[in-house]
């Protein structure tokens, strides 16, 4: 008799002996949101101290400079990456979206500064990732891999497989580059 275990994976996901890797997160979210929090909170420092330096700092000065160093907090602020089982699930500060990657119906590929990867699943949800969470989350990549290969199967998949293939090339080759560097090969 399988008897399930499940443990807790060092790279930021859990195992099941049944069912093999059955949830995965982004393990680099919380250094980023305090990043985003530190930019946040220099960015009101530096204002205040230049005001109060020139002797203009008054409490309608400081609440601007409080709500600019809130804003820059809303736009630097990751979102939270994970999956479980069928589902990537990506939270925000104010929205949580999430798509089950076994019915996938549409997936866009997105160049620029930050490549991004749009998910569109049948049941209407709708996530959109900076592949850097995928190249630096190799489970988050595994199993949305394998919530893609199973939406190929069935069929559910009907646009953006060649975008899939150019953001698995990129995202292959950005690890496989990291692996190089981290293990002195490169």
């Amino acid at each position: 008799m399988g008897r399930r275990t499940a443990r807790t994976a060092p790279l930021g996901g859990a195992y099941s002996a049944d069912s093999g890797w059955t949830s995965a997160r982004d393990r680099f979210w919380a250094g980023e949101l305090r990043s985003a929090a530190g930019c946040a909170a220099a960015l009101f420092a530096v204002l205040t101290l230049t005001d109060a330096w020139k002797g203009q700092l008054t409490a309608p000065r400081a609440g601007i400079w409080a709500a600019l160093a809130v804003l820059l907090f809303a736009v630097l602020a990751p979102a939270r990456v994970s999956v479980d089982q069928e589902w990537l699930v990506s939270r925000g500060l104010l929205r949580r979206r999430r798509v089950r990657t076994d019915r996938l119906a549409r997936v866009r590929w997105h160049d620029g500064t930050a490549p991004r990867l749009v998910l569109r699943d049948t049941l209407g949800g709708v996530v959109e990732l900076n592949a850097r969470v995928l190249v630096d989350n190799p489970l988050l990549w595994i199993a949305l891999d394998a919530g893609v290969r199973h939406s190929l199967g069935t069929g559910t998949l009907r646009s953006g497989a060649g975008d899939l293939l150019r953001a698995a090339e990129q995202i292959d080759g950005a690890a496989a580059r990291a692996t190089f560097r981290a293990s002195g090969l490169e």
